[in-house]
């Protein structure tokens, strides 16, 4: 069973508050499931009727002969169209019902999910959160509506048969009723521990889906390494550990449908026994005996299906925990909560900031930065591997919160401001950008307001993207396929430079957003760039010395503290520091 992340703990809820819950989700399609709930009546009410008739046509065909049979017979196929088709439309509202719920259901969740912050998602692995959307959201379809409409039709025939059945023969019907203790119990323990297995199943599948997701969506690092042996293992193994769950579940379902089975047709054998005697001294006829028997059979399979819905409801609390815990949850940091300037200089300010990620609380990835960044300032972030720097560029977005020290824009304190608006007003080009399977134009306008061609071409041009563009036959309507796969570095990091161009930020986060490119190409986007930054607040996460020495200041993180600061040549003025050492092992060796 898979663990719960690091650093958090769920709450299970009981099972009055998940069939609470659970309903509730059925609650806005209350119209077509009170629609299909009245066919479902109609089709109950005509199934209990059929014995009746059998009843009268086995007593009157020994005393009337053939006349009274063929009138019972067009009356049962009366009674047989009339429950076909309410059977129909019971069966198709409470299905569409089902669907509207999941949709909705689904739509709720992955909102939910989108909205978290970003530290949700470092404890959390893809393949999981892919699951309780998926397979959890299918489950609770099925309890919400399929199983619902069994479950009353189950509980409507039992009810209406068990009455008939005293009212047939009350005798009999006390024999009957001898199993019904038991079998109540037995479900009662046997739901409880299927709810436990259930929850293990689920979990079992989403580590499985975790590993096929991970795999997948990195097959050229796997074949790079020639490791698909060594992934398809990884995954047999963890549908293996689902297979094994799977199996204590279906053996503690098969025991107790066994059993019920056993007592069903043992009271069956019983009654029947007791009513040919019953017969033979003339209590009751042979069409009452007949009558009671098909009685005896409806509530019997009425009652192994309310058995068997009962297993599946509690499996179903198993995929309401893990889908309530994601509804439940409220965001660290909310997406829209707080404030908003009416105008942004791009002035910067850290004081005494120390930062711990959520995975590693132990760890303080920046220790006590005290930092200012003017406004149109360009400063040059430079640093070993694992020193803060990328850590440090994503505390201005909110990404994270610091645990200790404050960060302001323009005089106000970041955690008091919206976090959307923020990262509205933010523009970032990443070493390895992420684009999206879309088309090329989507991918530049992701993050704008506008979908103008025009002003989409306008900024590829800036970039230096459009020329390349064109070379494909569908120019920017180019699929650009998963992760931007179908594009070249270079190309990719040109139309992630695009698309800041075109979102048009007050403050730029730069991660080396000429890496990729060629000499050529790195000169004119270059130029692109140094427009771009014109007047803008920019923090440049460097690796090459070029870029450094354009910078109006560098910062050297050591250790995730701040080690030194000033320009390139006052920097390396300094016989023994940290960023002189750092040119000479990293930026002149290359």
């Amino acid at each position: 069973m898979s663990q719960e992340p690091q650093g958090e703990t769920t709450t299970r809820l009981t099972l009055r508050e998940a069939y609470q819950r659970m309903f509730a989700l059925a609650r806005p399609e209350w119209r077509i499931l009170v629609s299909a709930t009245l066919f479902l009546i109609v089709g109950s009410g005509m199934g209990l009727l059929y014995p009746q008739v059998i009843r009268g046509m086995v007593d009157d065909a020994l005393a009337s002969g053939l006349t009274a049979v063929n009138r019972a017979v067009l009356i049962l196929a009366v009674i047989f169209m009339v429950q076909a088709i309410a059977v129909g439309l019971r069966h198709y509202l409470f299905t569409i019902a089902g669907y509207r719920i999941v949709t909705k259901l689904q739509s709720d969740t992955y909102r939910r999910i989108v909205s978290q912050e970003v530290g949700f998602f470092d404890k959390r692995r893809t393949g999981e959160l892919m699951s309780r959307l998926a397979s959890d959201t299918t489950v609770l379809q099925n309890t919400v509506s399929v199983n619902i409409s069994m479950a009353l039709r189950g509980l409507a025939s039992a009810i209406g048969g068990i009455a008939l059945l005293a009212w047939t023969s009350p005798r009999l019907t006390l024999i009957m009723l001898l199993a019904v203790p038991p079998v109540s119990i037995g479900g009662v323990w046997i739901g409880r521990k299927i709810r436990f297995l259930s929850k293990a199943v689920q979990d079992a599948l989403a580590k499985a889906g975790e590993v096929a997701e991970e795999t997948l969506s990195g097959i050229r690092t796997v074949r790079a390494f020639g490791r698909e042996a060594t992934e398809a293992e990884r995954y047999e193994q963890g549908v293996h550990r689902a297979y094994v769950a799977m199996r204590r579940r279906t053996g503690s379902m098969a025991l107790f449908h066994g059993v019920l089975s056993f007592a069903a047709y043992g009271i069956t054998a019983l009654m029947l026994w007791y009513g040919a005697r019953m017969v033979d001294a003339g209590d009751i006829t042979v069409g009452e005996l007949t009558s009671f028997l098909l009685y005896t059979l409806i509530v019997a399979v009425s009652l192994a299906s309310l058995a068997s819905l009962w297993a599946d409801f509690m499996r179903a609390t198993g995929s309401a925990d893990r889908i309530f815990e994601i509804l439940d949850r409220e965001p660290e940091i909310p997406l829209t909560d707080g404030t908003t300037l009416e105008r942004v200089d791009g002035h910067i300010r850290l004081e005494q900031v120390t930062f711990r990620y959520p995975t590693r609380p132990d760890v303080s990835a920046l220790r006590q930065i005290t930092l200012e960044i003017r406004p149109g300032e360009i400063v040059a972030l430079v640093g070993p591997s694992g020193s803060g720097k990328s850590t440090l560029a994503a505390l201005l977005p909110r990404f994270y919160d610091a645990q200790e020290g404050r960060i302001y824009l323009d005089g106000h304190n970041l955690t008091t401001l919206s976090p959307t608006w923020l990262r509205g007003r933010i523009g970032s080009v990443p070493q390895e950008p992420i684009l999206f399977s879309r088309s090329i134009a989507e991918n530049i306008a992701y993050g704008s307001e506008t979908d103008d061609p025009a002003a989409i071409e306008a900024a590829a041009r800036v970039a230096n993207a459009h020329d390349f563009i064109l070379h494909f036959p569908e120019g920017y309507q180019t699929e650009v396929g998963e992760r931007g796969v179908r594009l070249s570095g270079g190309q990719k990091q040109r139309i992630a430079i695009a698309r800041a161009v075109l979102k048009d930020p007050e403050i730029l986060i730069l991660d080396e957003a000429t890496s990729a490119l060629d000499a050529e190409s790195e000169f004119l986007v270059k130029q692109a760039l140094e427009r771009l930054m014109k007047g803008r607040t920019t923090l440049i996460i460097a690796h090459r010395l070029s870029t450094v020495r354009d910078a109006d200041r560098v910062v050297v993180l050591d250790g995730g503290r701040l080690a030194e600061m000033g320009s390139h040549e006052a920097l390396m003025m300094r016989p023994n520091g940290v960023y002189r050492k750092l040119v000479e092992r990293q930026f002149l060796a290359s």
